[in-house]
């Protein structure tokens, strides 16, 4: 018996070869430099940030050559694959803008290298696997679960290095004979790679993020293919289809760093060229005094999901990600303020490779200042959005006064410094509901008076105002004029530095004065212009809401 009557036990009806695939599956032909990326999460959880950040970085290297982003469902994981995964993660990509140039969803297939979910693709990997074992670089693997548990006990008691290496590789040795008498008894198997490496040499492998790095070698006889549904495991997976899709690089965590011995042993098998690797560090959040990985038991923040609830837009969490994944990115950002981020050159080289800082308050900056460049309708238009799906009510209300909340949300909005006020969109309705009768009229209120606090001179100001003063056709410079005129009439200086120079001679100064204004009709002592909110409210409104001081 041969190694070749073994694969044809196990894989009797598996008639292509690799070169048949190859075939099927020819080189892109794109230019020159043009690099092909993939997305490639597995549907055993909901994305979280580093998921982001790697799609991000994927996304970009292509973008920057003229390249291919391709998204790839790895559900091989059958038994830990979480329901509606999948759905999020084309949600995800839409939302973030990052369409994949090759994709499949539902009945959907883009491109010419699918299919593009790995339980689909189970025929191929088998003429793949079935290919290891007729040239002795894989075997069939008998041991049972409790067998291998009390190898790893006898290891772990011993202080010894875990795996199914070198002696501990019961079935490695098993004469085909005995593995084809076992297959067609029935018993279950899995197919492990036969590994030629030395624990005790090392070899240099470059990483585009740390440079050069020793590693040992892979002796461990690890599985690539289970027993059950044969699927293959991911390392035996990612290799197949990165070579059959021409993937140029591999974007992923540091973690996967002590898988890189088994999967260059695994190309070098083949005959394969590897992918470049870009293994990003862990991201790290700063704790008190303490630095920590971003976790998701102790950070919402970990889940992507979470941006969308709070109201972030999309573009600043990317160009939050973008500020960790390169260090001359804010540089570039100075000086190219208006420019897509994708016209910025990405370099694996300029990545950090001891950790990256992800901080939420430079995230409320980054969007605020995103947020303040936007038009009136741009942020109506996000707003919506939001709240459609989280707010439903306060959606229904700023749909029945559209043009009125445009006008609220572009106050101090085209100018040369625009306000900051909104970091999310889920902010905006706690700083604007004063603006609509229908919360003012029903929500509780308490009132923010700051210098003057008696009631008698604060309704004695507000309604000799708007009664005697307020008209709505009044320019800004003769509307503050008036309440100068008011606060002087009342003792109060016209102007801040005249009362400041001279206390003792006034009850306070003008901007007292506006300020009691501003509580008695929003209920706040910090708002935007005061001028445009009274004009949109206009005087009916207004006095409505003081008749009762």
């Amino acid at each position: 018996m041969t190694n070749k009557d073994l694969a044809n036990a196990i894989f009797p009806n598996i008639t292509k070869t690799i070169e048949d695939y190859e075939k099927m599956y020819p080189e892109r032909g794109l230019q020159e430099g043009a690099n092909v990326t993939r997305f490639a999460p597995s549907p055993t959880g909901f994305m979280h940030i580093g998921n982001l950040l790697s799609a991000t970085i994927d996304y970009i290297i292509a973008r920057n050559t003229n390249g291919v982003f391709f998204l790839r469902n790895e559900d091989t994981d059958t038994a830990r694959t979480v329901e509606g995964a999948v759905e999020a993660i084309n949600h995800i990509l839409k939302h973030y803008h990052m369409l994949p140039d090759e994709y499949q969803y539902k009945d959907e297939v883009v491109g010419e290298y699918g299919p593009y979910i790995q339980s689909e693709r189970k025929e191929i990997y088998h003429a793949f696997v079935k290919h290891l074992i007729e040239i002795g670089r894989a075997y069939p693997c008998f041991c049972t679960k409790e067998e291998l548990e009390a190898t790893h006990d006898i290891q772990e008691k011993n202080k010894l290095r875990p795996g199914y290496h070198g002696k501990y590789a019961k079935c490695r040795n098993l004469s085909i004979d005995e593995a084809i008498e076992k297959i067609n008894a029935g018993v279950e198997y899995t197919i492990r790679f036969k590994s030629m490496g030395n624990f005790d040499k090392k070899f240099m492998f470059d990483d585009l993020v740390k440079g050069r790095i020793e590693l040992p070698e892979n002796d461990e006889d690890f599985v690539i293919m289970k027993s059950g549904d044969l699927l293959p495991t991911y390392h035996f997976a990612h290799l197949v289809d990165d070579h059959l899709m021409h993937t140029t690089h591999v974007v992923r965590g540091e973690e996967w760093l002590p898988s890189v011995p088994k999967h260059i042993e695994l190309f070098q098998a083949f005959g394969f060229k590897a992918p470049k690797y870009i293994q990003y560090p862990l991201i790290l959040k700063k704790e008190g005094n303490t630095v920590r990985k971003i976790s998701k038991r102790k950070d919402p923040e970990f889940f992507v999901s979470y941006y969308e609830e709070k109201g972030y837009p999309y573009e600043a969490v990317i160009e939050s990600l973008m500020t960790i994944i390169n260090s001359n990115y804010e540089e570039w950002r100075l000086a190219h303020p208006d420019a897509s981020y994708l016209e910025f050159t990405f370099s694996p080289k300029k990545m950090s490779s001891s950790g990256c800082f992800y901080d939420l308050d430079k995230l409320d900056n980054i969007s605020k200042n995103i947020l303040s460049k936007k038009t009136k309708d741009e942020v109506y238009d996000g707003l919506l959005d939001w709240s459609e799906k989280y707010d439903k009510d306060f959606c229904d209300l700023i749909k029945k006064y559209a043009d009125y909340t445009k006008s609220i949300l572009n106050i101090e909005r085209e100018q040369k410094k625009p306000r900051k006020d909104y970091a999310m969109y889920s902010e905006i309705k706690n700083k604007i509901w004063y603006m609509f009768d229908e919360l003012y009229d029903t929500l509780e209120k308490s009132y923010e008076y700051q210098s003057i606090t008696d009631k008698s001179e604060i309704k004695s100001l507000v309604s000799e105002y708007l009664e005697k003063y307020y008209d709505e056709s009044d320019d800004k410079d003769t509307w503050f004029n008036k309440i100068k005129e008011l606060a002087s009439l009342h003792g109060y200086a016209k102007e801040v530095k005249a009362y400041k120079e001279n206390p003792s001679d006034y009850k306070g100064h003008v901007g007292d004065v506006a300020t009691v204004l501003r509580v008695a009709i929003t209920t706040q002592s910090m708002t935007p212009d005061l001028y445009e909110i009274m004009r949109l409210l206009g005087k009916d409104r207004m006095l409505k809401r003081t008749q009762n001081l």
